[in-house]
């Protein structure tokens, strides 16, 4: 018998326990018979001021992933969401690839990333050179550089907001980020990109969209998006960017 309220999919989502923005921007892209449920990997030091700071992030999240997906199981969901950006990007291509096998070891289930994600949007959009926004250290745009140079995209600027713990990139304001995306932005770029869930974007990127004239993807709407196209649902929906609206 199907769920009565995720009689479509269930979605299994893994987030770090100190991320307040990838779960209401989901319930807010929500369609009729798909259900989030979230795991939450337990952060237990989330400064990340540093390089190295950022690398014991990592760490926990890689520690925690085992029981928090076992816990998640329990729902019986269908398909598996991570809700984390830095991990998927981390090690590039073959890192994403290798991220991606133990999601599947873990769970028996199939699962969308915010690297595969973006990947699958930019070439919807034929873009070749890109703008990176994220709230990362040098290592991490380090990392989300070499995943995009590794599958042929030329990331022209980025832009490391180096946010000092877990918590505080959630408290990136949208002026920030809109000087951000135009700090990114020239008339070489032919898209956007924003890294990083707990940065609150899909409203802005849906704006700027209009006011920069080109794609701007923000994670939250491209991973959801990827998970629900994944899964043969193709609702289409209004006001989270190009992406969910025509894709």
């Amino acid at each position: 018998m199907p769920d009565v309220l995720g009689w479509r999919a269930k979605f299994g989502i893994i987030i770090p326990s100190t991320n307040t923005v990838v779960e209401p921007d989901f319930y807010r892209m929500s369609v009729p018979g798909v259900t989030a449920h979230f795991g939450r990997l337990f952060i237990r030091n989330q400064v990340m001021d540093s390089d190295a700071g950022m690398q014991r992030l990592l760490d926990q999240i890689r520690a925690e992933m085992g029981s928090t997906v076992e816990r998640l199981m329990t729902c019986q969901p269908d398909y598996m969401v991570m809700g984390m950006s830095a991990e998927t990007f981390w090690g590039g291509l073959e890192g994403n690839r290798q991220f991606i096998q133990q999601i599947k070891n873990l769970s028996g289930l199939n699962v969308a990333t915010g690297a595969e994600a973006c990947e699958r949007a930019l070439k919807l959009f034929g873009a070749k050179r890109i703008g990176v926004v994220t709230p990362y250290q040098p290592v991490g745009d380090e990392n989300v550089i070499k995943f995009f140079s590794e599958i042929g995209f030329e990331v022209v600027a980025i832009k490391g907001l180096r946010c000092p713990t877990a918590v505080a990139i959630a408290h990136v304001s949208e002026d920030e980020l809109r000087q951000a995306l135009l700090e990114v932005n020239n008339a070489g770029v032919d898209a956007l990109v924003q890294a990083g869930t707990n940065l609150s974007m899909v409203r802005l990127a849906d704006e700027a969209e209009r006011w920069l004239g080109k794609p701007v993807i923000a994670i939250n709407a491209a991973t959801w998006w990827l998970a629900l196209r994944e899964n043969g649902i193709g609702d289409k929906l209004y006001g989270y960017g190009r992406l969910l609206r025509e894709f």
